[in-house]
């Protein structure tokens, strides 16, 4: 068999993207423990743990604030389907984890959107699901963005209104109340 036609049979594996953000990541480090830049491999039945607990997180904030584990990511297969999935859970028994726009006290648990930002305390963690064929493994690729995610907190209901009058795109709520507009306004 060529090179070519064994590339063509290979099969893909599913990869889950994660951008970590917190504004002092520079001065306190939190983030050291992590391995950026480099996908990682882990079994289908593993799960992606993440907490300030060594011996039990597979993936170290190194913050005294963050839980001994802040949450947990379960690889698997929807049923009767061929679509592979996360299902995030809160693990954290004093911080609330925001996963898109659904609060998740803890062990409250939800799948995980395709794409969509967690929030935690100051932690911002933009999370892409890039899909894949093996049902064997999964696999996780770290990066550390220098700016924010979000440039508010992660509470949409609370968000004032920006002097430009419009609101950025993943704060759109779906409040069916009136908007006051002013009559001179042009369009």
């Amino acid at each position: 068999m060529t090179s070519c036609e064994e590339a063509d049979t290979e099969e893909t594996v599913t990869c889950l993207h994660m951008t970590f953000y917190h504004p002092c990541q520079d001065d306190k480090r939190m983030f050291r423990c992590l391995n950026f830049y480099k996908r990682e491999q882990l079994r289908a039945d593993e799960m992606a743990v993440f907490g300030r607990d060594p011996n039990i997180c597979r993936y170290n904030l190194m913050d005294s604030r963050v839980s001994r584990i802040q949450f947990s990511l379960q690889f698997y297969r929807k049923l009767n389907s061929s679509e592979f999935c996360f299902e995030i859970k809160n693990m954290s028994k004093k911080t609330k984890l925001t996963v898109g726009h659904t609060e998740l006290g803890y062990l409250n648990k939800t799948d995980l959107p395709w794409k969509c930002i967690i929030c935690f305390g100051d932690y911002q963690i933009l999370t892409e699901i890039q899909e894949g064929e093996s049902m064997d493994y999964f696999e996780t690729h770290l990066h550390l963005a220098q700016m924010p995610l979000l440039q508010e907190k992660c509470l949409p209901s609370l968000q004032p209104i920006p002097e430009t009058g419009t609101f950025p795109s993943l704060f759109l709520s779906q409040d069916k109340s009136p908007t006051e507009t002013d009559e001179n306004e042009s369009y």
